[in-house]
């Protein structure tokens, strides 16, 4: 969406561009916070309504755009990992078309969490399906700070989640991100002739999320749908409509929305960016102690011990993990999930590498091979060793052929060769943007 910048509109409702303008930096986290997430603490709740309602037929592949792969995950998936990933986006809704509820719980398959509610059916335009995704937050309850985001934009990241809140500040009614525009735009006419030719520079391309306080932006809907007007493409021009001002902030430009075909063979091999390949190693380890059970890269298998741990105490996905997040020189999974921080007790580990696999995708990167070893003398890994593969991959938002598992003992030598515990060693193998 390209919208008009006027440098000296009096008027409240104009956008306004400030590239350049002093703004308040995000502060940086301290080392061991949870997800060391850049959020700003905000005075309100917030909440995310991803809309997922659309049937996006320009862009092919027999079935909603929202709902095909890119790399062995629906794009709806990857739209709601980063949002799952920011501890203070305390609610996450989504919005899916009449007939889609099959679709959706499979591509959330692995993803649930306390904090995404049940979906809600959209309307038939994005309008009305925004509209009805706010009233059935309003019915929850909730009031405070929203944030709307296109599901069809599975790129972004938390940055752009955290600057969406950070220049909403304390007082705003709506923030959105946005791009300067690099091509001349024409203005045509009813002939197909040009019209105007606006200048550039007055000119941005507007992304999401888009921030909004919860209350204005309900009620800016409701007036919509009273005077009978239902062609807003975005939130923000509603709001303008409403009387609102609408700050900007600057977008991402790998935050693409999918809409052709192209886009998606696009969003698997990013053009004009050299890869270098990137290697990580991970190694965990536990004790066994009381329990009947333990979990091995997201599988629970019976056993006559459990471990002694704070989380599940998965090594498997603590170590790939800590390989992913080596290969990105990111800590490692203490620095972000603490044992200390009681948030994390009896946690399942697959969150943990979904978010060190999100931050390879926030970097621009792609994962090419995750490699396991698990040593231990039981429990036998052979029995389980597809469905480990295969809950490792769902984590990590991987085809399954990028995942190998080996298992081996010690030789009774050594504490796993003692049933004292068991081990694991990981690989990871990614491919970030060249640094400069």
């Amino acid at each position: 969406m390209v919208i008009a910048m006027q440098q000296r509109c009096p008027l409240p409702s104009a956008y306004r561009i400030e590239y350049g303008c002093p703004r308040k930096r995000l502060s940086q986290p301290e080392p061991g916070s949870a997800f060391m997430s850049s959020l700003p603490e905000a005075s309100k709740p917030v909440a995310a309504l991803l809309v997922a309602a659309g049937r996006g037929l320009r862009a092919g592949g027999g079935e909603p755009k929202q709902y095909r792969l890119i790399e062995g995950r629906p794009v709806l998936a990857r739209a709601l990992m980063p949002f799952l990933a920011e501890p203070a986006v305390e609610r996450i809704a989504v919005v899916i078309g009449e007939g889609d509820e099959e679709r959706y719980a499979n591509a959330i398959a692995g993803l649930e969490s306390p904090r995404l509610v049940a979906p809600t059916l959209g309307g038939m335009t994005r309008q009305d399906s925004v509209r009805r995704g706010l009233l059935a937050l309003s019915r929850e309850g909730f009031d405070g700070i929203v944030l709307v985001h296109d599901a069809a934009r599975p790129f972004v990241s938390g940055t752009q989640i955290a600057a969406a809140i950070d220049r909403l500040g304390d007082a705003g009614l709506a923030a959105i991100p946005a791009l300067p525009v690099t091509d001349t735009v024409k203005r045509t006419d009813a002939s197909g002739h040009v019209a105007e030719t606006p200048p550039r520079d007055q000119l941005v391309s507007v992304q999401t999320p888009q921030a909004f306080r919860f209350r204005p932006l309900l009620e800016a809907h409701a007036a919509a749908e009273a005077a009978l007007l239902h062609g807003f493409t975005d939130d923000a021009a509603l709001m303008e409509w409403a009387g609102h001002p609408v700050a900007t902030f600057r977008g991402d430009p790998a935050n693409i929305k999918l809409t052709h075909a192209e886009d998606f063979q696009r969003a698997n091999a990013p053009a004009g960016r050299v890869l270098v390949t990137r290697v990580g190693t991970g190694y965990d380890v536990h004790a066994f102690g009381p329990g009947d059970h333990v979990w091995l890269g997201g599988v629970r298998i019976g056993h006559d011990h459990g471990v002694v741990a704070h989380s599940d105490g998965d090594v498997a996905l603590h170590a790939l993990t800590d390989a992913l997040l080596g290969a990105l020189a990111d800590g490692d999974i203490g620095t972000h999930f603490p044992p200390s921080d009681p948030q994390w007790r009896g946690a399942a580990s697959a969150q943990f590498l979904a978010f060190a696999a999100g931050r390879v995708r926030e970097r621009g990167g792609r994962i090419d091979h995750l490699d396991l070893t698990i040593v231990c003398e039981a429990p036998k890994v052979g029995p389980h060793r597809e469905a480990i593969r295969a809950a490792i991959a769902e984590a990590a938002g991987v085809s399954v052929g990028k995942v190998a598992i080996k298992a081996t003992t010690s030789e009774r030598m050594g504490f796993t060769g003692r049933r004292e515990g068991l081990a694991a060693l990981a690989t990871a193998t990614i491919r970030l943007p060249e640094e400069e």
